[in-house]
Order: structure tokens, then sequence, then C-alpha cells
């Protein structure tokens, strides 16, 4: 059976390093803000290529923190709206409703899967304060159009980056010729990268992403000074000197243990991303059925493939037919948020692009310990489908 992500395995090729990282913090008996989550923030923002990272409990409190953040600094009020892609996971729009904001949902472009940005200026109204791009799947959405929007209107940009750690908005890295088991030389490894395109970014920790704890976690960056310094005292109960509360705020911390484990992994991340883009490649190049649509080539260009999706109008005979071949693969994901029941009053909104997407896509495994033969098996299996 290949397994849509097997999470041992993804652990057991750094099992040394995270061993000993775990247990240097086990043994120094220090378990919350200490010198492992410091150090975890220090290097996560110096490579994304931000000032600050805050980090806390995981990807939902991070953007509920921005958003909180935001409203507690006057920037925002209740009420407000936030431009968000209607193809997201529901907890990009939690967060906004959450916080008392209105969520305004904006289709996304058939091929690149992320906000259509030629579609943002006419969702504007009078109470628009942000918009929130999600880099969906591991491509980056974040382009010039967006951000002149952003600019031209006073609109804080913010990212949901749970889902495309260490992504470069440019075709600078290719690694067009990396093979499995060489070592990759990021060339351009002081990139600005997702995460630090925006006024302020969300991350998600979670064991399964392309940077994934051995449990939850998540953090802020921003390279704003007061925003950083309110996130960091909402998070910490609203309080930044001890048993002094000025706001009313919650408890999320990235603990010590999770730091440790992310700063090993942090260290391999180009490398493990380079190994996703050389599966994606495969893909791309060599599955060729009528009956299945593939993202296009340039949906190569800037991303890290935490998600490879393939579009089928018989997805869940796809899906069927793939297990019985052995094959694991997910569906990310088969309700789109405006169709949820606990947004019953979006429910009669028409998204036909959206809705397309959710009714058809299927994720196939393509993470970085596939060997060359299992996604060989794959690619057949795909081009067998009839």
């Amino acid at each position: 059976m290949i397994e849509y992500l097997e999470l041992r395995k993804v652990t057991g090729l750094y099992s040394d390093e995270i061993d000993e990282a775990v247990r240097h913090v086990v043994h120094g008996g220090w378990y919350l803000n200490g010198e492992a989550k410091a150090g975890f923030e220090k290097a996560y923002s110096r490579y994304i290529g931000t000032e600050h990272c805050v980090g806390c409990a995981n990807g939902l409190d991070a953007l509920t923190l921005i958003l909180r953040a935001y409203i507690e600094l006057g920037v925002m009020e209740h009420g407000d709206e936030v431009i968000v892609p209607a193809n997201t996971y529901i907890a990009t729009i939690l967060a906004i409703t959450a916080n008392g904001l209105v969520p305004v949902l904006v289709e996304p472009d058939a091929d690149t899967f992320q906000i259509d940005g030629g579609m943002i200026e006419c969702a504007l109204t009078g109470r628009t304060r942000a918009v929130m791009i999600v880099h969906l799947y591991g491509k980056c959405a974040y382009t010039d159009e967006i951000k002149g929007i952003c600019v031209r209107h006073g609109l804080k940009l913010i990212e949901d980056n749970a889902q495309a750690h260490g992504c470069v908005p440019t075709a600078v890295q290719e690694w067009e010729n990396c093979m499995s088991g060489e070592t990759v030389i990021t060339a351009n490894f002081h990139a600005v990268r997702t995460g630090a395109l925006g006024d302020a970014a969300a991350h998600s920790f979670y064991p399964g992403k392309n940077l994934g704890a051995l449990g939850d976690g998540g953090a802020v960056t921003t390279g704003d000074n007061e925003l950083a310094d309110m996130v960091r005292t909402l998070a910490n109960y609203g309080s930044s000197v001890k048993y002094v509360f000025d706001y009313e705020g919650m408890n999320s911390r990235l603990d010590e243990v999770q730091a440790a484990v992310l700063s090993v992994k942090l260290r391999h991340l180009d490398h493990d991303n380079a190994l996703r883009r050389r599966v994606a490649r495969r893909y791309i190049e060599e599955v060729d059925n009528p009956l299945l649509r593939l993202p296009e080539p340039d949906f190569m260009k800037s991303n890290v493939f935490h998600i490879f999706p393939v579009l089928c109008e018989r997805r869940d005979e796809l899906q069927a037919w793939l297990r019985s071949e052995g094959i694991g693969t997910v569906i990310h994901y088969p309700v789109p948020p405006h169709k949820q029941r606990c947004y019953e009053r979006m429910n009669g909104l028409s998204l036909p692009v959206t809705e397309r997407i959710h009714r058809e896509e299927l994720s196939i495994p393509c993470n970085q310990v596939l060997t060359d033969n299992e996604v060989g098996m794959i690619i057949d299996a795909l081009n067998a489908f009839k």
C-alpha cells in the first residue's frame, strides 16, 4: 500500500537529529517559553525574511491572533470585511468570523486554484479592511496586482501560509535536476519567502505540513513591531507583564519540544521541498489521461507542493480505482466553506469555480519519502483509469 503520507518515514529521515533535540529539551527541564522556542522563532524569521516570528499553538490561533491584534490596535472593528478565497480550508474563514469580522468570498482562478486577483477590486466596499490570501496546495498566491490593490485602497495584506513553508515567489528555485538522495543547495537561501510578502502571515506546523511538528504548532510572522508585540501579548493571556492583564487574551503556546523538532526539520526544508517538486514534475510530464485534469506546467512555478491536486468529473470512482491499486488519496476538500452547515447564512451563494474544484479535486501522494518506483506505480494507475 502506498500511503498518502507516511509520517513515520518523514520523521525517520532525520530521526537521530530529532531524538537528540527532544532529549536536550527533556533533560533541560524547561518546557515552555524557553531557548528552543526562541531559537526556532529567530531561525524561521530569518529563513523567510521577516523581523518577527511569534510561536503559538496552531495555525488557526495564528490567523485569529493577527485579526484580534488588528482590532485591539484600532485597525479593524467588528463588522469590517476581509476578502478571502472561496475555496480555502475552513480555518481561514473561522478566524475571520471568530473576531466578529465578515468574510467576503472571492472565486479562485480555475488554473492556479489561487484567489483571482482580477475579481478582488469588484468585491471591495467601504467596510473592507484586509485581503487574506491563501497559498493553497503550496503554491504562492501573492501577485503584484493584489499588492497594488491593497496599497491603493489602504488594506492590510494577510497571508495564510499554512501550506507553503519555504515557497519563494519567483522561478529562482526550479531544482529541475534534483535526484533522490542528492544534496540540494538552495541558490537563493536568503530570498524572501511566503510569510514575508504581506503585512502579517499565519503558519501551521500540523504534522502533515511541509514543515511539520510532532503535534500541533503555529506561528505569526510580520515586520510590524507593534503588531508583533500585540500578538505576543494576546497569546499570553493578554499579558506583557506577569500577572498584569491589559487585554482579554488567550493561552496559545508553541512548546519547547515542538520548537526543537521544527528547528531540526527547518534545516532540511529546502531539500525536502525539492524532492516534492521532483515528484510533481513527473506527474505533470508523464500522466496522460483525458479523464483527468492536472495542473498546468506553470503550476510548478513558486510551488512547494504540499498538495498535488487532480480534477476528475468522476472523482469518487477515481479514488476507488486508486484504492484498489493500493494507492491512498485524500480529498481537499469535499465541501466548500460556503456550503457548510456552520455557515448556513452563506449556503445560498453561487460560486461555480469553487464548487467545481471541491466536487472534482483528488489529492494524490506527493512527498519527499516516495520512491521512484512508487511514483511510477501511481502514474501507471492514473493512466489506466477508464
